[in-house]
């Protein structure tokens, strides 16, 4: 079985590669030795054979994961894994093949290689695609997460902190959770119960507004300035004050592709204005990022965003911490 998780939402398809690897675990393979995660970059044929004809005397069936695989550089890896996957015989081979990528249906620009795996995948029975959510989508989600934390929230307050986070879920995961503990704490305070109160307006404007740019701002700039000391003490201040390590390297993560895009508009000769328009973000942030990509040429920002991507996937696949590969990343810089 081949399936393909890809698209813009990483965090739905994470979620959702999540749910397939702990099934896989509890109804298969309690004791994990029939499950592989191998990074696209430096995957190859021999990795991928390795990977699925390990023997195991707990589970015939194995799960191999291949996050990334898009990223690669080189293009013949692609061909190479086409004539693979097109010769399995699903009928007779029970081992999953999970291939997750962030690449979406929109891409362009894809070389032969790319184009011809892609489409593959992509109309493969398994595949399934995670497009930014809509507004009215959002709202529904967000009903839903609230609804799943036991907790509640008036149609004002949703609408308020979509408007100011817009469909970043990670960065929406993260503020509901911080809202829920807050309303959390504050019953338990006035009445000994931890129960949860309906979440407000006035709790998302006090809890949200104007922090979650300024803080990556912050930290941009910090990182742009090759200041160690300040990027730690900045990331240190954001964990305590609710923020998880993977949501704060998601948003400068974020910030730094907005940059990105930013410098190759700017490039060829487009103004902020149209820059806003075209990437479909708030003049405000590209008024910022404007400024910012002052500090860095296109090669500079190519190679932080690349070590960016590549410390993103370790700290989900659990080979570095978070704070561990920050301090690496501005030795680098």
């Amino acid at each position: 079985m081949i399936i393909f998780l890809y698209g813009e939402d990483t965090f739905r398809s994470r979620q959702k590669l999540k749910e397939l690897k702990d099934k896989f675990l509890r109804e298969i393979d309690p004791q994990g030795t029939s499950l592989a995660v191998l990074e696209g970059e430096k995957v190859n044929l021999d990795k991928l054979n390795q990977a699925i004809g390990s023997v195991s005397l707990l589970s015939k069936k194995r799960m191999v994961v291949i996050e990334n695989l898009f990223a690669r550089k080189d293009d013949e890896i692609f061909s190479q894994f086409y004539t693979y996957l097109t010769s399995k015989n699903e009928k007779t081979d029970d081992n999953i093949i999970i291939v997750w990528d962030e690449i979406g249906s929109a891409s362009k620009g894809l070389t032969k290689g790319r184009g011809v795996l892609f489409k593959f995948l992509a109309q493969s029975k398994y595949a399934q695609e995670f497009k930014p959510l809509s507004n009215l989508e959002l709202l529904n989600w967000l009903k839903k997460e609230v609804e799943m934390r036991k907790a509640q929230i008036s149609h004002e307050a949703a609408n308020t902190l979509v408007s100011l986070v817009g469909n970043d879920l990670w960065a929406l995961n993260n503020d509901l959770d911080k809202l829920v503990n807050y309303k959390a704490g504050q019953q338990l305070h006035l009445s000994g119960e931890a129960r949860v109160n309906k979440i407000e307006t006035s709790d998302v404007r006090e809890l949200v507004s104007g922090s979650i740019d300024e803080n990556i701002f912050a930290l941009t700039d910090a990182i742009s300035n090759r200041n160690k000391n300040l990027v730690v003490k900045l990331f240190q201040e954001q964990i305590e004050a609710g923020s998880t390590g993977d949501y704060l390297l998601n948003m400068i993560l974020r910030q730094f592709k907005i940059l990105l895009q930013v410098r190759q508009a700017l490039d060829s000769g487009s103004n902020a204005r149209n820059i806003a328009s075209t990437l479909k973000l708030h003049p405000f942030v590209v008024q910022k990022a404007v400024t910012q990509v002052r500090n860095f040429n296109l090669t500079n920002l190519k190679s932080i965003f690349d070590r960016l991507v590549k410390m993103d996937y370790e700290m989900k696949t659990g080979k570095t911490d978070v704070l561990l590969a920050l301090n690496m990343l501005i030795v680098k810089l």
